[in-house]
């Protein structure tokens, strides 16, 4: 079982940064596949970056170059952090746990069985 919780959303201005945080709790995170996902209004929710339990990571084009996703296995923290913000990455944040590496599917929501609560995140142009 992990619980987990996402902080660090705010409002910024584009072309500002944020770091998110989402702590987990439990056993044997560090052998977990973390993703974050987001979700504006009217739309699906998406897979923005995943990492898997040996470090490397992933992350859907749009967000390449801006975003970073990274892990602190002794506090059980995920991050994500994001620069060069645009209104398009207006969303609720989440970030999600999974019992192993998706591979392709690292996006499919399906696969992720923890979930936090969400964190805003609110980009004005």
């Amino acid at each position: 079982q992990v619980h987990l919780v996402e902080s660090g959303g705010g409002s910024v201005q584009a072309g500002g940064s944020l770091r998110l945080s989402c702590e987990a709790s439990g056993s044997k995170y560090s052998g977990y596949s973390m993703c974050w996902f987001r979700q504006a209004p009217g739309k699906d929710r998406e897979g923005v970056a995943a990492i898997e339990p040996a470090g490397s990571a992933t992350y859907i084009d749009s967000v390449k170059g801006r975003f970073t996703i990274s892990k602190d296995n002794t506090k059980n923290i995920l991050y994500l952090a994001m620069k060069s913000l645009k209104p398009e990455d207006t969303a609720m944040y989440y970030c999600a746990a999974g019992a192993r590496w998706y591979g392709g599917s690292w996006d499919d929501l399906a696969k992720y069985a923890y979930w936090g609560q969400g964190t805003q995140v609110t980009v004005s142009s």
